[in-house]
């Protein structure tokens, strides 16, 4: 395969990441509204973990557990902007 080739197998994969990024997204904010009508905190701790442990069981590289820590890091980031908007937490 050409560079182009692998170029455009990454551009099908990011356009495949940027939906499961939002169908993430999406589940987030029905855990917004439960926390919010339950008036629950946005930031759980141990659930968090619980991701940090999914995503290094799950990985079979390339990408090593820090780098996927990293990048799992900026999504849960993410997702507690979008939960404080919903819930009105600060």
């Amino acid at each position: 395969m050409t560079i182009e080739d692998w170029r455009t197998q990454i551009d099908d994969i990011d356009r495949r990441l940027v939906k499961l990024m939002n169908d993430r997204a999406q589940c987030v904010l029905k855990i917004a509204a439960i926390k919010r009508r339950n008036n629950m905190k946005v930031v759980d701790l141990e659930r968090e973990r619980n991701v940090f442990q999914n995503v290094e069981k799950a990985n079979s590289g390339p990408l090593d557990t820090s780098g996927l820590q990293r990048i799992f890091e900026r999504i849960i980031e993410e997702s507690r902007r979008i939960e404080r908007h919903v819930t009105g937490e600060k």
